[in-house]
């Protein structure tokens, strides 16, 4: 999300950053692209015209003028400002009631209501060690309710029973009374979507709503349809509590303006980022944060809380105490290591969050390819654990079978087993306490993901 803006936000303040001294004909100057900038974004006009004079009156400011480096100054100035546009900092849940908690999903059908549901559920099993309930009242569409049941297994999650012979608001109050009698902490309502807003829809979820009195009531809004969804936002909150806004399908959306827009024009605090369709695609909305990996100051605080939870300790202990006496890298510690980093969502979702990766060339990011950490996991799933823990035995003919089994091509395992082994020569360097010289050489290492 945001490339293009923060592509062209950073080339705008880079030229600022360029000059020794600034005045308020090259700040203005600046500050017309970042309008540019906010607009072809999808960001709504008010709140561009706002945004880029909140900027202008700090920018000309003696603060700015006179310090010792401007250009930095302005950045702070923007940073600030983008943090402040989306929210000042993240609003969590607010789950101090009575249990059970309920928290009610609305929207639009499409916006991935049902996937961000179980997400929720398994952020709450995890982060918040809740238990949690999952029970649909869509019962115009019998598939969202097999989907959730579904999903509910995944995340290991309670499931509420359901079906279009019942009316929504029962299910809610049934699936209400029976978390009660089970001691379960939240109870996660998915609601019915439309195509587009009705009165009866909304008089639906009203009704629904007054049943069950939620703690959360949690627009899901798609930000691939930008405007639209801050408009669609604004019709639920009118006839909704709304407490907060969950946006899907952020890895998609390259430009962002309903996450710049939707806190501006409804009021309501963005409470989570859906990426993906995997069940752990779903991260808490830190404004700061982001306003930061816009401007290409990456997000090193997020990165650090996804490997925590992500990552396992145990596995990656175990790796650095067998290095450490010496004990050989193998095919099978590689694979650990390839499925750590899918994981954390790829590489490319962890460079996005590294310090100073605006600056690696496009040409560079382009090499990134995390398909290409699928093919290197499924090839060595093929081979034999023989073959993973003596990687010099596979000749000619294991190579043909390796490559038919993975679905990939002789040469495919051929580059696996050359970058695998320039990697065994890097970690060999972890003996006697030579990470650094271990680390500098697998920036050597061609096509690895890591």
């Amino acid at each position: 999300m945001f490339e293009q803006l923060g592509s062209r936000l950073k080339g705008a303040l880079d030229r600022l950053g360029g000059r020794g001294r600034l005045t308020e004909a090259n700040i203005s100057e600046a500050l017309r692209e970042v309008r540019m900038s906010l607009l072809e974004a999808d960001v709504a006009l008010p709140v561009a015209k706002q945004f880029v004079e909140d900027v202008r009156q700090r920018a000309v400011g003696q603060e700015v003028l006179k310090s010792l480096n401007p250009g930095q100054m302005v950045i702070k100035v923007v940073h600030e400002e983008l943090t402040r546009l989306m929210g000042e900092a993240n609003e969590g849940l607010n789950l101090a009631a009575r249990p059970p908690a309920v928290i009610l999903l609305a929207g639009l059908q499409g916006a991935g209501k049902t996937t961000t549901a179980a997400k929720l559920a398994r952020h709450l099993k995890q982060r918040e060690k809740k238990s949690v309930l999952l029970v649909s009242v869509d019962v115009y569409r019998p598939a969202a309710i097999e989907q959730l049941r579904k999903l509910a297994t995944e995340v290991d999650a309670a499931f509420f029973p359901s079906d279009n012979s019942q009316k929504p608001v029962d299910i809610a109050t049934d699936a209400l009374d029976f978390a009660r009698k089970k001691a379960i902490d939240v109870v996660i309502v998915d609601s019915a979507g439309r195509l587009h807003v009705d009165a009866g829809m909304m008089d639906e979820i009203q009704r629904v709503h007054a049943a069950v009195k939620p703690v959360e009531t949690l627009f899901v809004a798609d930000s691939m349809t930008g405007q639209d969804a801050v408009r669609s936002s604004a019709v639920f909150n009118e006839a909704l509590p709304l407490t907060g806004v969950i946006l899907t399908k952020t890895d998609g959306d390259a430009r962002g303006g309903a996450a710049l827009t939707i806190r501006a024009q409804t009021g309501k605090p963005i409470k989570f980022l859906g990426t993906g369709e995997k069940i752990d695609g779903l991260e808490a909305f830190h404004p700061e944060r982001l306003a930061s990996r816009i401007l290409g100051m990456g997000d090193v605080l997020s990165l650090i809380e996804e490997t925590q939870h992500k990552v396992d300790r145990a596995e990656a202990e175990k790796l650095a105490r067998k290095l450490k006496k010496g004990k050989g890298f193998d095919l099978d510690d590689l694979r650990e290591q390839l499925q750590q980093v899918s994981k954390m969502g790829g590489m490319a979702a962890m460079m996005d969050k590294m310090p100073g990766m605006s600056r690696v060339p496009e040409s560079v990011k382009a090499q990134i390819n995390d398909s290409e950490n699928v093919r290197m996991i499924a090839i060595i799933n093929s081979m034999t654990p023989q073959e993973r823990r003596r990687p010099a035995i596979i000749k000619a003919k294991r190579k043909q079978r390796i490559a038919a089994g993975s679905g990939t091509r002789v040469q495919d395992v051929n580059k696996l087993l050359k970058q695998f082994t320039q990697m065994q020569k890097m970690m060999k360097k972890m003996k006697g306490g030579g990470m650094a010289r271990m680390m500098r050489g697998m920036g050597k290492i061609p096509g690895m993901p890591f």
